[in-house]
């Protein structure tokens, strides 16, 4: 095929036809080739050229064109994250795209040709989709938006349905007012774009809820259904139309189809069907549910994201008589531009052919199945919602991470509620990672009323636009599985750092429900108010030192910093964890060094103040020395020369007074002692830094926050806290009464040798650590 569509230019007789195939052809290869270096480049931003020039009176080349429109189209690629989803453009996709410049090409035709050429085209591409998708003397009407081709079937039911409506207009409406009949899972939006579209009240929309007892909880309630178009009846108002699902938007249900159309003969409504479901009908094996659909007065195709179609439209198939009707309508149209938008899919559809085309829709249904056999192995995944027709697996089934309990009964509603919006936040997390891993997948994050958050696998959707194999299902499984351990395990360590929180003085615990992660933290301060919602400036500096430092640890969890839930105060967030990861050990690390970090800043803020003061002090001690030595040495020793003739003739013999500002004890000293015994004191020890309670003594190559090892690593670790608790028995004997012990001859052989007495105060607070001033102790031989 290659060979044959590189050649297919060279033997087209029409030299514009061929020039334009070549121009296309060249287009498309340079804007490939351009992303192509773009990616490989690794962010190196293209000129995007926001900001218009003059336009050149010359002209440029088409090489410089097209690169400006490729700088346009991946300009922002730095700014923005590129998208995770790359639409696979194949050869079926350049001849799609070819289509749009041969509507522009074929529309310069004369009127008779014109008109020849675009019959001959819509009636074939009708007549090929009625035919895959078993929709018998049907009539087709090709959009570009999805819901306009309902849109359109509104307006055929409302004339059909109203014969004065052409002559009175709103009148007609006004007296008998028509009623469109949604189903409550349809999209959202349908039904406003419908009465915007067709200038109606929202009154004229009727939402028929779904089945909460009885089948399933998002299919059309029938019996529900009948109730509500007899009290419309009742009322004096007209059912005109019902829309229902072969495959909803959320969730994928189909609706029963068959019981539908019986009702809607029966009082004479207008019935449409909607839903990815509806691209099975092309397959040989059809369920019945879909098969009814074939009986149904309109339906809604969209081929292009079935077979991988770029820019082809979606199209309406329909069933009406009277042609006056579809032209006032809006279905039919005497224009050859309004024809040839099937041009596209013309191309596309004797491209693939009807074998391609039903492969594309069967592999989509194998990918299905192929990742729902897959899963079936791999516990805490729960699939919600899935469709088997005879051996495929179609449309949409949904993932989630099943090892929330909000399904007990037991369980309080309280408890109940918190569970599931954590499991919700470990859905999303998973949905997003995977997104990103597996890009060609095409999942998306969905939000249930009933199940809650979950990951839809939609292959109908998105294995033909983005070119989805067996082999990504299977890179998707082992993605899920490696996350599954993370998921686990943040889970289960939640509820043990909440409790190490609130048991730990000084840190807040905050009820994140959205946060994924370990949980949230927050650091009360000596001035916190907590009952102040307000900005706390001191909270932020701390917690932006704080985030600073964790930061800097090089462990395997990340950290946040961010407001609190329905709050302007700061705090900080942690992410996923591993199963290894000591949460006692995490929490008493953060408050020791939001501590530190507090402390350090008061320790500042009163050295600024001691020193001011000291400086004010010193300038008054300054001018008082200044005033006695004036008095001491007089008035006249102060003129210049009759200053200089008494200091030669009587010496003043002055004493040296100078002044030293002791920055630890904030206070001015006196420099006597120095000139005397030429020796600086040494003045107030400073104080010590706040740490920990306890040291944890880590292993090389050891990363914060681990737990202990196991085997060897596990006996010296072991070996090194027992070398630390031996260091402590003998630091408390040297300071107490055990001392005279401990110096006693007679002791065992291989115990340590004794201390030498030591004088009192040698030892200050003994569990902050060894000073650099105690003795050297010998390690005992079982240790060594």
């Amino acid at each position: 095929m290659d060979v044959s569509l590189s050649k297919l230019w060279e033997i087209i007789a029409d030299p514009t036809l061929a020039e334009m195939g070549k121009n296309l052809k060249e287009a498309m290869k340079m804007l490939e080739d351009s992303q192509r270096r773009t990616e490989e480049e690794n962010g190196k931003k293209p000129l995007s050229g926001d900001i218009p020039g003059p336009l050149q009176g010359s002209g440029q080349d088409m090489v410089s064109i097209l690169q400006l429109v490729q700088n346009l189209m991946h300009g922002d690629e730095d700014e923005e994250p590129q998208s995770t989803r790359i639409q696979n453009i194949g050869e079926q996709g350049h001849i799609s795209l070819l289509g749009h410049s041969l509507g522009a090409y074929i529309s310069t035709l004369d009127k008779e040709k014109l008109r020849k050429l675009t019959t001959r085209i819509l009636s074939d591409t009708t007549l090929w989709l009625c035919r895959i998708f078993r929709y018998e003397n049907g009539c087709a009407y090709f959009h570009e938006e999805e819901r306009e081709g309902l849109a359109k079937i509104c307006r055929l039911a409302i004339h059909s349905r109203y014969e004065d409506f052409v002559v009175d207009g709103f009148n007609v409406l006004y007296n008998r007012k028509p009623v469109i009949y949604l189903s409550a899972a349809a999209r959202p939006g349908l039904g406003q774009y419908l009465c915007n579209q067709l200038g109606l009240p929202f009154p004229c929309l009727c939402r028929v809820p779904c089945n909460t007892v009885f089948g399933s909880q998002h299919q059309m309630d029938v019996a529900f259904l009948e109730k509500l178009i007899k009290d419309d009846i009742e009322r004096g108002k007209l059912p005109l139309l019902l829309v229902a699902n072969a495959g909803t938007a959320a969730v994928g249900h189909t609706d029963k189809i068959g019981r539908l159309k019986e009702l809607c003969e029966q009082y004479g409504i207008w019935l449409h069907v909607e839903g990815v479901n509806l691209a099975t009908l092309a397959l040989g094996y059809v369920s019945s549910s879909v098969l009814a659909a074939t009986k149904c007065d309109s339906m809604t195709l969209t081929p292009g994201p079935w077979l991988g179609l770029p820019a082809v439209p979606a199209v309406t198939l329909y069933k009406h008589d009277d042609p006056a009707l579809t032209l006032v309508s809006g279905l039919t149209s005497n224009k050859p531009a309004d024809k040839l938008r099937a041009l596209p899919l013309w191309l596309s559809l004797q491209y693939l052919g009807l074998d391609g085309i039903v492969e594309r829709i069967k592999h989509a249904c194998q990918l299905s199945q192929r990742l729902q056999e897959s899963l079936k192995k791999v516990n805490h995944i729960k699939i919600l919602v899935q469709y088997i027709i005879w051996s495929l697996t179609v449309s949409n089934f949904y993932l989630q991470f099943g090892a929330c309990p909000w399904n007990l009964p037991s369980a309080a509603p309280s408890a109940v509620g918190r569970e599931r919006h954590s499991c919700d936040a470990l859905n999303r997390w998973l949905g997003e990672q995977l997104k990103q891993l597996v890009p060609v997948s095409g999942l998306t994050v969905m939000d249930l009323e009933v199940e809650g958050t979950c990951v839809r696998f939609s292959p109908l959707m998105t294995a033909a636009v983005l070119g989805m194999r067996g082999e990504d299902v299977d890179q998707l499984v082992a993605c899920i599985q490696s996350k599954l351990p993370v998921l686990t395990c943040t889970l289960q360590l939640r509820e043990e750092f909440k409790q190490e929180v609130e048991a730990t003085a000084g840190l807040l615990y905050v009820d994140d429900p959205n946060w994924p992660g370990i949980g949230v933290v927050r650091y009360e301060h000596a001035n916190d108010d907590k009952s102040s919602l307000k900005l706390d400036p001191e909270g932020e500096k701390i917690h932006a030192g704080l985030l600073k430092k964790l930061n800097e640890l090089e462990s395997d969890l990340t950290f946040k910093m961010g407001p609190e839930y329905k709050s302007m105060k700061s705090c900080i967030y942690i992410g996923m964890a591993s199963d290894d990861i000591d949460v006692s050990e995490l929490v008493e690390t953060i408050a020791v060094t939001a501590r530190e970090i507090e402390e350090n800043s008061r320790l500042l803020e009163n050295m600024t103040e001691v020193v001011r003061k000291g400086i004010q002090e010193a300038q008054v001690q300054l001018q008082k020395a200044n005033e006695e030595r004036l008095l001491e040495e007089g008035v006249l020793r102060q003129i210049p020369v009759v200053g200089s003739v008494l200091n030669w003739f009587s010496p003043v013999q002055a004493s040296q007074k100078g002044r030293t500002f002791n920055l630890t004890a904030g206070s001015l000293e006196s420099t006597e002692h120095t000139y005397v015994y030429k020796v600086q004191g040494s003045g107030v020890t400073p104080p010590q830094t706040p740490t920990g309670t306890r040291v944890k003594q880590r292993l090389p190559g050891q990363k914060p926050f681990k737990r202990s090892l196991r085997g060897s690593d596990a006996i010296s670790e072991t070996s090194s806290v027992s070398h630390i608790e031996d260091l402590e028995k003998v630091e408390q004997l040297s300071g107490g009464q055990e001392a005279s012990e401990a110096n006693s001859p007679e002791r065992h052989p291989g115990a340590p040798a004794p201390l030498e007495a030591e004088p009192p105060g040698a030892l200050q607070d003994g569990a902050q650590g060894l000073q650099h001033d105690r003795p050297q102790v010998e390690e005992p031989e079982s240790l060594r």
